[in-house]
């Protein structure tokens, strides 16, 4: 039998050395694991002794036919491709608009003083309010959701954007005037690299709004995606279907926010080195 002892950088085993990085990685993992797996043998108790009518929930067993089945004859793929295709565009144009509106504000106070009071009033709005009155204005084309999920983007990123601005440390601006840095040295040298932060956690908030935005105004105005599939499904009373769509709207979401964390994690490591 091998034994494990800990070691500077690492679990060093007979087989060899198993970085650190790698069992807390492991260990964070397992312990995410324990309530999605929880609920999934609950999901499978409750099918199996009829806890629950199957017009409420249907056995797992259904609910993986069913995907297979949506996989095999390509609506799965249609429907999320439609989806991501939509929120990326949506996202891209928001983010980029909120990036703008945010350093625009945060590098100039009188045109924040302007602004300011708008915007904050437009964040009280979510973007599932905006659909009645864009509905008028733009009809239930793809304009619509565009606008909607790119939105939903341009919030957070925006302000995220102005925060991470406003709050660039003080010292940082003296060591840029001792240099004699003139003002687009200091906004490319010292400001815009130490609001990188707050605007990555904008990103990723922006994206996860956007996500969220996509599914809403695919639920009221769409004939494709699957925030669609979810209101056919309900139609047709087809809970697998539902269900289908509701686990992975939650896989892609949740892939999608694991990848620009991590990401996130080691653009900034610098600021977590000694």
């Amino acid at each position: 039998m091998s034994t494990l002892t800990l070691s500077r950088s690492g679990w060093q085993s007979a087989g060899g050395l198993i970085p650190a990085s790698w069992t807390r990685a492991i260990g964070l993992v397992c312990v995410g694991l324990v309530v999605p797996l929880g609920a999934v043998l609950l999901w499978s108790l409750s099918a199996t002794y009829e806890w629950l009518p199957t017009q409420i929930l249907p056995p797992l067993g259904d609910v993986g036919r069913a995907m297979a089945e949506m996989w095999q004859n390509g609506d799965l793929v249609a429907h999320t491709s439609i989806s991501l295709q939509r929120v990326l565009f949506g996202f891209t144009l928001g983010a980029l608009a909120g990036l703008s509106l945010g350093i625009a504000m945060g590098l100039s106070p009188t045109f924040e003083d302007y602004v300011k009071p708008l915007f904050s009033a437009v964040v009280q709005v979510p973007a599932i309010g905006w659909i009645p009155l864009l509905m008028l204005w733009l009809g239930i084309d793809e304009a619509l959701k565009i606008v909607i999920i790119a939105k939903g983007a341009f919030v957070p990123m925006a302000w995220n954007t102005y925060s991470g601005i406003r709050n660039v440390p003080a010292a940082y601006i003296e060591v840029a005037k001792a240099f004699r840095f003139n003002r687009r040295q200091l906004l490319r040298k010292v400001i815009l690299p130490a609001a990188v932060p707050p605007i990555f956690t904008g990103i990723r908030y922006g994206l996860t709004h956007a996500w969220g935005a996509l599914v809403a105004v695919e639920l009221l105005a769409s004939s494709e995606g699957l925030g669609y599939l979810l209101v056919w499904g309900r139609q047709m009373f087809w809970l697998d279907v539902v269900l289908v769509a509701m686990i992975l709207i939650g896989a892609i979401g949740f892939v999608m926010d694991t990848i620009l964390a991590a990401l996130e994690r080691r653009l900034q490591r610098w600021r977590f080195e000694p």
